[in-house]
C-alpha cells in the first residue's frame, strides 16, 4: 500500500536562501572549506563546525530530537530528522539558517534519512513502521507530496538504498528484520532476518552487498542486495550501533558503543582486520560515524561527552575533538563552493 499527501514549504525563503547561498559561493571562489553538522538531540539543536579551525560557528534551534543528517546532492543543504515529532528540517547550510520545515503528518518519529541524486528525501518513520519519501519542491508555491511505503514491521529505524535507486532497506530493530522495499513499485519485495535487534546498515558503493550491525548480538549480517541471499555472519566488538563503509567499498567500520572502539573489516574477504580506540569505554556513549568523501578521515559521535571526534584512519588515532550541543548524535559533512564531492 501506498499513501499520497501534500505539504507546503518556505517557497520564498527556500528560494532566496539558495540565491544567497550561490552568491558567497561566488563570491569566494576557490576555497575548498568544509563544514560538519551535528543534531543535538538533547536540546534540539544544530551545530555547524568549521573543520579547518576545528570551531563551532553557529548554533541553530531544530524541531524536537534531531538526530540523522542527509546533505543535498549538490552540498547546499541538509536535512535535518525531528525524531521526537512528525517534520524535516530543510538548513542552508552556508548561510546556517532554517529555510524550510516539511510535514511528514501522519507519519511519525522519522530517523533514518537520505537525500537521492534525483531530489526526493526518504526517512524511516519509527513511529508510523513505514518510510516516507518527499518529492523535489515543485511550481511557484514549492509544493511536495509525500509518500510512503509500509514495512509492517516494528522499528524501522535506519535506511540504506542501492545505487540506482530501485530498492531501500531498512532496519527494523524490535521485529529483528531487514524490510527490502521496491521504490519502483513502491511495494515492500520481503523482510529478511537480521538477528535480535539490527540497527546500523551500510550498503557497498556498487551496491553488491548490505551489511547490517545486529546491536544485541555482537554480529554483522551480510547480505547479497540482489539474491537477498545472507553471505556471511562476523562477530563484532561490544554493541555495534553504526556501521559504515569507506567511499572506496574497501572497507567496513562499525560503532561499538559497548567499549568506545571501531571494528575494522575488509570488505573483499569479510574478515575482521583490526580495532581502533575512541574512548574506550561506554561511557562515551559513541554513536553515528561518518566517513570524510575522501576515506582518510571517519568522525565519531560521542553523546556521553557532548564531543564528536576526528579520526586519522591510517594513523588509527584521534586527531581532534569538536564539543557539541547535548547528545550530539546525527553528523552530515559539506563542502563550500566549487569543493565537490569527490
Amino acid at each position: 500500500m501506498v499513501r499520497k499527501f501534500t505539504g507546503f514549504g518556505s517557497a520564498a525563503l527556500l528560494l532566496a536562501a539558495c540565491s544567497v547561498s550561490s552568491e558567497r559561493a561566488d563570491a569566494e571562489p576557490g576555497k575548498n572549506r568544509a563544514t560538519l553538522l551535528v543534531g543535538n538531540k538533547s536540546e534540539d539543536s544544530l551545530s555547524f563546525i568549521d573543520l579547518a579551525s576545528g570551531t563551532e560557528t553557529a548554533r541553530r534551534n531544530t524541531g524536537k530530537m534531531p538526530h540523522e543528517i542527509a546533505i543535498s546532492p549538490d552540498g547546499r543543504l541538509a536535512a535535518v530528522v525531528s525524531y521526537g515529532g512528525e517534520t524535516i528540517d530543510i538548513f542552508d547550510i552556508m548561510a546556517m539558517e532554517r529555510i524550510e520545515t516539511v510535514s511528514l503528518a501522519p507519519v511519525r518519529r522519522p530517523h533514518g534519512i537520505l537525500w537521492l541524486d534525483d531530489g526526493r528525501i526518504i526517512a524511516t518513520a519509527e513511529g508510523s513502521d513505514s518510510i516516507a519519501i518527499v518529492s523535489p519542491p515543485t511550481g511557484e508555491t514549492q509544493q511536495r507530496e509525500v509518500s510512503t511505503i509500509p514495512t509492517g514491521q516494528q522499528g524501522s529505524h535506519m535506511l540504506v538504498v542501492t545505487p540506482d535507486k530501485s530498492r531501500a532497506f531498512v532496519t527494523n530493530m524490535q521485529s529483528g528484520t531487514v524490510s527490502v522495499l521496491d521504490l519502483v513499485a513502491m511495494t515492500k519485495i520481503s523482510d529478511l532476518p537480521a538477528g535480535t535487534e539490527p540497527e546500523g546498515l551500510a550498503i557497498t558503493p556498487d551496491g553488491a552487498t548490505v551489511w547490517v550491525a545486529d546491536r544485541q548480538s555482537d554480529e554483522l549480517h551480510i547480505f547479497d542486495a540482489t539474491s537477498l541471499e545472507r553471505l556471511e555472519s562476523i562477530p563484532t566488538g561490544s554493541f555495534p550501533i553504526r556501521v559504515a563503509i569507506s567511499p572506496d567499498g574497501k572497507t567496513a567500520i562499525t560503532s561499538n558503543l559497548g567499549n568506545g572502539t571501531l571494528g575494522l573489516f575488509d570488505v573483499a574477504t569479510r574478515k575482521p582486520t583490526g580495532n581502533i580506540e575512541i574512548s574506550g569505554t561506554a561511557d562515551s556513549r559513541q554513536v553515528t560515524i561518518l566517513f570524510s568523501n575522501d576515506g582518510k578521515k571517519l568522525y565519531v559521535a560521542e553523546t556521553g561527552p557532548d564531543t564528536v571526534a576526528e579520526v586519522d584512519l591510517a594513523a588509527g588515532t584521534v586527531t581532534r575533538r569538536f564539543s557539541v550541543g547535548a547528545d550530539g548524535d546525527g553528523l552530515g559533512i559539506a563542502f563550500d563552493s566549487e569543493n565537490v564531492q569527490d
